[in-house]
């Protein structure tokens, strides 16, 4: 039994709808639907006639570690779990100009593997020379292939086998067995299923590079993220010089390994030391000034965060924050000022995360909370006090995990005191652990009660 039906295809992103309309309600391209007739025949159990397939019992496997190839950039080993996984597929998405095409050109030149296969959809083999040179890079195992053609790529791949193959960039990658044009939604879906099928067929390593929307994801599909292995951002402001590497998704080592580095002009340089770097410029004896210590992944980091708080005098009180979490920040706002009675209605406040850096975990509340405080009545906080902490709605200050990691980053970097809520002492550091159980206890013990400088004037 054989049934029609007309449908209407848009030929830029592949979407389809029952009636004919002059706009796709999809990518918002004119004038590109047209009519397919589609047929559906009555379904057979054609699986009855298929033969079965081997089942293989995993406790007959002896599992065995990774041959992993080491790219000769130590941070990025680290947040590929310890190196490529042969026959994996890696997507590395940033914002343009942010250094993604440095990065995988540092990789390649540093790779002792064998020749790597440079694709490019976007430069010629001049301008990726070009940068190479002003890199200072070495370009004996080095070789490229200027195409788009996504079957012309993967046929090249299967035959001169590379170690490892970058597709710079997936967007600009199409296959003549699709209508649409590249960039589209199913023309990149479509080659990165075929880039994954010779990735896993021929044991080859394949980096592709993806644009980022506006939105921060990677452009074209969200989909795409599921098809790959691992998932890596590059992430940073390029009015600062350090840029964070993060792992969205890794099939073969942990999601919370953070890489840093820092842009000159010889290319991405490992931060070693990335606490010394956010700390080296703070201020001494300057109010609304706070450390904290959060961990990313196996890696401890001292940041700076930094607080200005003033009198509103137009409208409604300002809030705006920078590398912290403008919703969080207003929460904490409100807890300071129901439990420890500093009542910031009439104030606007600014927080900034020094360095560029932007905070996730909730172990930064109450450096948050002394930062703002301490800015409101123009009191200093000690130099050499850590502060950690989750707060909550009750103005209690809950315990935060790896405290002793924290403990031995903090010590390490000269800091004196810990303000933490309740933990038991390691039997090892010399640092001072001060334990709090709210938030009033901590403004008290760092003396940040009572009125500020401009309460004081106006009764005066």
């Amino acid at each position: 039994m054989l049934t029609t039906q007309i449908i209407f295809e848009c030929s830029k992103c592949g979407a389809q709808t029952s009636k004919w309309a002059g706009r796709c309600l999809e990518c918002g391209a004119w004038g590109t639907l047209g009519e397919v007739i589609k047929s559906e025949s009555q379904k057979i159990k054609e699986f009855e006639k298929m033969p079965t397939g081997k089942i293989i019992n995993f406790n007959e496997i002896t599992s065995k570690d990774f041959a992993r190839i080491k790219t000769g950039i130590g941070e990025l080993d680290q947040v590929l779990g310890g190196g490529i996984v042969p026959g994996s597929l890696v997507l590395l998405g940033g914002e343009p100009g942010i250094g993604k095409s440095t990065l995988v050109a540092q990789m390649a030149a540093a790779a002792k593997n064998g020749n790597t296969l440079y694709v490019s959809g976007e430069e010629s083999a001049e301008q990726i020379k070009m940068r190479l040179d002003r890199l200072a890079l070495k370009t004996n195992s080095l070789q490229f292939l200027g195409e788009t053609n996504i079957d012309i790529i993967c046929s090249t791949i299967e035959k001169i086998k590379p170690a490892l193959a970058i597709i710079d960039s997936i967007q600009t990658m199409a296959t003549a067995g699709l209508p649409s044009e590249a960039g589209s939604v199913n023309q990149v879906r479509a080659c990165t299923v075929k880039l994954l099928e010779v990735a896993k067929k021929n044991n080859i390593p394949i980096f592709i590079i993806g644009h980022v929307t506006k939105e921060g994801q990677v452009a074209g599909p969200k989909t795409l993220e599921h098809l790959v292995d691992t998932v890596l951002y590059l992430e940073g402001d390029r009015f600062h010089a350090y840029r964070l590497l993060r792992t969205v998704k890794n099939r073969f080592g942990g999601t919370d390994e953070v890489g840093i580095f820092e842009m000159q002009s010889g290319g991405l340089i490992e931060v070693k030391n990335p606490s010394a770097i956010f700390l080296e410029e703070r201020a001494e004896d300057i109010a609304g000034s706070a450390t904290t210590c959060v961990v990313e992944g196996s890696r401890p980091l001292l940041v700076e965060i930094q607080s200005l708080v003033s009198r509103t005098y137009f409208g409604y009180p300002q809030r705006r924050s920078a590398g912290f979490d403008l919703n969080r920040l207003q929460l904490l706002l409100a807890v300071l000022g129901k439990r420890a009675g500093i009542n910031l209605g009439t104030h606007d406040v600014h927080l900034n995360v020094a360095g560029g850096y932007k905070i996730q975990e909730p172990a930064c509340d109450l450096a948050v909370i002394l930062a703002v405080a301490s800015a409101f009545k123009n009191k200093s906080l000690p130099r050499d006090l850590i502060i950690l902490g989750e707060v909550g709605l009750g103005g209690e200050v809950r315990a935060t995990g790896q405290l002793e990691k924290r403990m031995n980053e903090a010590e390490k970097m000269g800091f004196k005191e810990i303000l933490a809520p309740n933990f038991k002492q390691p039997a090892k550091g010399q640092i001072k652990i001060t334990k709090i159980k709210n938030i009033a206890e901590a403004i008290k013990y760092l003396h940040l009660e009572g009125k500020n400088t401009e309460e004081k004037n106006e009764e005066n």
